[in-house]
């Protein structure tokens, strides 16, 4: 049987935010297709909140969002509400996400967890080019199966093709591939245990390894409920999570995120 061709959702962001007088603004903004940035918390430091109108992904769709961080800008940007990535008959959709910071910039990337249903599929591509003096946090957080409704034995097709340059050089590659079922690769001992929650942490700042033991000593009460990995290496600190519960991992993201930002909890409410 054929499947018919559906028309498929294109969503573009491309903004340059500006440091004046010691005070960060959006500048530059370009928006198009259901994807749409806005800026609500203008007395609380800059946050861009990334809203997707059409309430998810489907596969065939293509979605980018390029943010550059001008000369001492510092911006934070989040998503209003968790991505769904719903079942798809055609291609995995695409999300392109680029990032461009400048000497002496901060951009912390901490969207909402991105849940993939039953027979979804998403593909998608991130490249960081920073100053070496530049700083950034970025959050990824993915739950496999809408958990809260049973469904924990679900099918996905999902790719992860990361890099980020400082100074010009590549310091951090990373490449993720997932294609059929959870379970048989989540519930394997030696790679979910069972885990349904995962996510990364990944910071990238000239103090980012003297965080190592502050961020150790945060997640210190969280062992018992998430399995979870710490290094610290060449100017970055990277984490690793493992959850049964999406509940759980927001939680100790948060305090995680702490350590850099004290408005951590706020962000996702």
């Amino acid at each position: 049987m054929e499947v018919p061709l559906l028309d498929r959702a294109r969503g573009d962001i491309r903004l340059r935010y500006e440091n004046y007088g010691g005070v960060t603004r959006p500048l530059h903004l370009f928006e198009t297709g259901g994807l749409r940035m806005r800026h609500p918390r203008a007395q609380q430091g800059c946050v861009g909140v990334m809203v997707n109108s059409a309430g998810c992904i489907l596969g065939g769709d293509h979605l980018s969002l390029a943010i550059e961080a001008g000369e001492k800008a510092e911006v934070a940007v989040t998503t209003l509400a968790a991505e769904k990535i719903h079942r798809t008959l055609e291609a995995p959709a695409l999300l392109d996400l680029s990032f461009t910071l400048a000497e002496r910039s901060t951009l912390s990337f901490l969207p909402q967890e991105t849940i993939f249903f039953d027979a979804s599929g998403l593909t998608r591509r991130l490249n960081v080019a920073m100053a070496e003096d530049a700083a950034l946090l970025l959050v990824d957080m993915i739950v496999l199966g809408r958990l809260a409704s049973g469904e924990d034995a679900i099918t996905c097709r999902w790719s992860d093709s990361w890099r980020v340059h400082r100074g010009g050089r590549l310091i951090f590659a990373e490449e993720s591939r997932m294609n059929g079922a959870v379970r048989g690769y989540f519930d394997q001992p030696s790679l979910g245990g069972g885990s349904r929650a995962i996510a990364l942490l990944l910071a990238v700042a000239p103090d980012a390894e003297g965080r190592l033991d502050a961020l150790r000593d945060r997640l210190e009460p969280f062992k018992s409920v998430c399995a979870y990995g710490v290094s610290a290496w060449n100017g970055m600190l990277v984490a690793r999570f493992l959850a049964t519960s999406p509940d759980i991992l927001r939680k100790v993201l948060t305090v995680g995120i702490g350590l850099w930002r004290e408005d951590a909890a706020r962000l996702w409410q």
